[in-house]
């Protein structure tokens, strides 16, 4: 139960993050910002209140606010396994000393910018219940829209696009009314990296510290 609650606030926070840096791009009003639509979407994807919404949009617009940066970490866990590491931060000073020792308490090391991030090719994942989406009926017009690969798994669709389909692709969903459990661009491994499962566990250590800081959005690598 603590667990969950924890994976909760975690995405709250993460939401609310995208949710100032969406406000501080294009403005508070959803109508004229792509980016808040889908930040909306994510929280409501994660069942986030909608007073909560509301409040991280009203201190986003505020003249005080802080302003949140993003920013890519890259370095290897455990066992040579690559890491990029995606923050949101408003002191970026404090966030890459975090990171690195994060890393080297952790049998990893953190690298150069650019180190490891040409391993993985940023996508655009959009994740449907099954129900919400009709395939038979859909799927060439998806694949037309920009979707590069159609997946099923158990009650869930994911679909993903190319970094340059991806506005075109949210567009169309929106055109289409669909409403996705979340719209993400995240970083995919082109390849894949196979260890004994001891050795997985000392680099899941290392991720797991990794997405337990508060300046972290998402945690990538290239395991199996």
């Amino acid at each position: 139960m603590f667990a969950r609650f924890d994976r909760m606030a975690k995405g709250f926070t993460r939401i609310g993050k995208d949710i100032a840096i969406a406000v501080k791009q294009g403005g508070p009003n959803p109508d004229n910002n792509p980016r808040l639509r889908m930040a909306i979407q994510n929280a409501k994807g994660i069942n986030m209140p909608k007073d909560r919404v509301e409040a991280a949009i009203k201190r986003a617009s505020s003249i005080d606010k802080k302003d949140f940066h993003e920013v890519i970490y890259e370095g290897y866990g455990p066992h040579a396994v690559p890491i990029v590491v995606e923050c949101a931060t408003d002191n970026t000073t404090r966030t890459v000393a975090n990171i690195r020792l994060l890393f080297s308490k952790n049998g990893g090391s953190m690298g150069n910018s650019g180190s490891v991030l040409f391993l993985f090719e940023r996508k655009g994942i959009f994740k449907f219940h099954a129900q919400d989406l009709n395939l038979n009926d859909l799927e060439l017009e998806i694949i037309d829209a920009g979707a590069e690969d159609i997946q099923q798994e158990d009650d869930e669709i994911i679909i993903y696009t190319k970094f340059s389909e991806f506005g075109h692709f949210q567009k169309f969903i929106e055109d289409k009314e669909l409403s996705p459990i979340s719209s993400e661009l995240n970083y995919i491994p082109k390849d894949t990296k196979e260890i004994t499962e001891a050795e997985q566990n000392e680099v899941m250590e290392c991720i797991l510290a990794l997405e337990a800081d508060d300046d972290v959005q998402f945690v990538y690598h290239n395991l199996a």
